[in-house]
């Protein structure tokens, strides 16, 4: 389990191609100081476990399922990502509980920079747009944050579509969303470089899927019973 808050901004050393996995090696100085193998991190939101460690670098397989499923198989050597060690049962939980299993991958539809941080308007997989809620919590690219605004309009038609992206996703929504980046956001975290149209993995509060889970067999059983009254 994580967090969602970053601990330090790494680089991509090495990405190799297994045909239908990737072996993917991170430098990162202060994740890898007491990582071993079989540890788990989060790179950009995508728990990782760890099969080696040489110095200030981690190598760590990445499935063809996770591929598909999040923005890494976009990655390049050089390219920073987020990195953040597994959450320890005494640590403070400073963000919310964070998974590392992303449910869909997003992207930027626009920036407004203002004096003291930055308002990042993200386009949704239509999948995920009943996870989303105005001061609800989404991790994007590993970070946690609070949404600012919900905009049921549809995305910029000057943004990238999804559906063109290299990155195999669900169809975009009409609905996107807002967060507001404060300067140690911005300057720590790989939100603070990406520009338009970037692609980013999305998880969202997993109380939510399980409520959703809850109440959809609560009202199956509820069917099934006045089904069964009327018989």
């Amino acid at each position: 389990m994580f967090t969602g808050i970053v601990e330090e901004l790494g680089e991509i050393a090495e990405l190799t191609d297994l045909g239908d996995a990737a072996r993917i090696a991170v430098r990162g100085k202060t994740v890898t100081t007491d990582a071993r193998h079989g540890d788990s991190i989060a790179v950009n939101g995508v728990c990782l476990t760890v099969v080696d460690v040489d110095g200030d670098t981690f190598t760590a397989d990445v499935m063809k399922e996770t591929l598909d499923r999040s923005s890494l198989g976009v990655l390049a050597p050089g390219d920073p990502v987020n990195l953040e060690r597994a959450a320890l049962v005494s640590s403070r939980l400073g963000g919310h509980i964070v998974q590392g299993h992303v449910d869909g991958v997003g992207t930027i539809v626009a920036r407004e920079p203002a004096e003291h941080w930055e308002v990042v308007t993200f386009a949704l997989p239509a999948s995920l747009e009943r996870y989303v809620v105005e001061k609800g919590s989404i991790t994007i690219d590993g970070v946690s944050l609070t949404v600012a605004l919900v905009n049921e309009s549809p995305a910029s038609s000057s943004a990238p579509s999804l559906a063109s992206s290299p990155v195999a996703v669900s169809p975009v929504g009409e609905i996107t969303f807002s967060v507001s980046l404060i300067p140690t956001t911005l300057a720590l975290t790989t939100l603070g470089h990406k520009g338009i149209g970037a692609p980013v993995n999305l998880e969202v509060d997993v109380i939510a899927k399980y409520v959703e889970k809850l109440l959809g067999s609560r009202s199956q059983r509820t069917a099934n019973g006045a089904e069964e009254g009327r018989e």
